[in-house]
């Protein structure tokens, strides 16, 4: 008996690190102190001689059940994007920048290539964020897991000096909330999605006309990271009061965390197209509405809450950094909660 009859194949796991390591490669920045296969990643702080009070900001995050359409379709190089993005967009939204990353995939059985696939999409996630990929761990995981499956979660740091923080604490009524597209339903509320739409490969990879595209194709759409986006909002000289990253809880949830007590929003629904993937997913699931903005970012990743003369050069800023941004509401006195109308 030894550790690969057990389940274990140590030398798939040195196969796994070989073939990574042109991805990881990809994603290094100048702060980062040696390379890939060390037991700890190292990462120069030299940035933080240049800040008042420097701040470390951390998020960590997964996929979710997002992941079993990766199985279904056999398709593994984009839910690293997800899972670099739940945590990257967390950590903007308190105005830091993403300085490195660590993943962590439990599997069944490693499977060199498919893991390579994984972290190819962690890599170009990171890289879509600006951060570095600087460790990581894959645990086989026999009679825990089924071979076939795995699981994906991750770890970021970000660094902010402390006055540019963005805590909502100026946030006053008559504010302008202002929403960018998400490019899906990202990676939350997978588990109802998975039960309104059939789970199986012929039904995912089938063309359907509403969509433009196959199912599986619209609902694997890694989710969109808004780093550099809010780093341009910045650059144009627009203060940030507040900002919500629209995950799990959809709106009712997310956008009253950026608001100080006393202040809520006003959510006009008719501000901007709903994208076809949710109208479709409330049709075929006859979903009430107020589940379907309770659950899903629908259409809008990000909320900003800005002041009312900085909207022009804030969408402006938006735009030009490649995001799709409209106006989306006001702040309003009262209790610490969103109303659609």
């Amino acid at each position: 008996m030894d550790y690969k009859k057990a389940g274990v194949d140590i030398e798939a796991g040195y196969r796994s690190v070989e073939l990574m390591k042109q991805y990881v490669a990809k994603t290094m920045r100048p702060e980062v102190l040696g390379g890939i296969g060390g037991f700890s990643g190292a990462f120069s702080l030299n940035a933080i001689k240049s800040m008042d009070e420097p701040t470390l900001v951390s998020g960590t995050d997964g996929v979710g059940t997002k992941i079993k359409l990766a199985f279904l379709l056999d398709k593994h190089d984009s839910v690293g994007i997800d899972c670099v993005a739940m945590c990257v967009n967390d950590i903007a939204c308190a105005g830091a920048e993403p300085l490195f990353f660590l993943d962590y995939i439990a599997c069944g059985k490693n499977i060199p290539e498919k893991i390579a696939m994984i972290v190819k999409g962690v890599a170009e996630g990171c890289e879509q964020a600006g951060c570095a990929l600087i460790g990581g761990e894959t645990a086989e995981h026999p009679d825990l897991m089924p071979e076939e499956e795995y699981d994906l979660a991750g770890f970021a740091v970000g660094l902010v000096d402390k006055k540019d923080l963005i805590d909502g604490s100026s946030i006053k009524p008559g504010d302008t909330l202002i929403g960018i597209a998400s490019s899906g339903v990202h990676s939350n509320g997978f588990s109802l999605v998975r039960k309104v739409f059939p789970m199986n490969s012929d039904a995912l990879i089938r063309y359907n006309n509403e969509l433009g595209k196959s199912l599986g194709d619209a609902l694997l759409t890694p989710t969109r990271i808004y780093v550099k986006a809010l780093k341009a909002v910045k650059d144009a000289g627009v203060k940030i009061k507040g900002c919500s990253h629209i995950t799990g809880g959809g709106f009712y949830e997310n956008i009253p965390r950026m608001f100080p007590d006393g202040i809520g929003a006003k959510i006009e629904k008719n501000s901007y197209e709903l994208p076809v993937i949710f109208k479709l997913l409330q049709k075929t699931g006859d979903i009430d509405w107020h589940v379907m903005y309770n659950t899903y970012n629908m259409g809008v990743g990000m909320v900003l809450a800005v002041d009312k003369n900085d909207v022009d050069k804030c969408i402006a800023a938006l735009k030009a950094a490649g995001e799709e941004a409209f106006v989306i509401g006001e702040t309003v006195a009262g209790e610490k909660e969103a109303v659609l109308c």
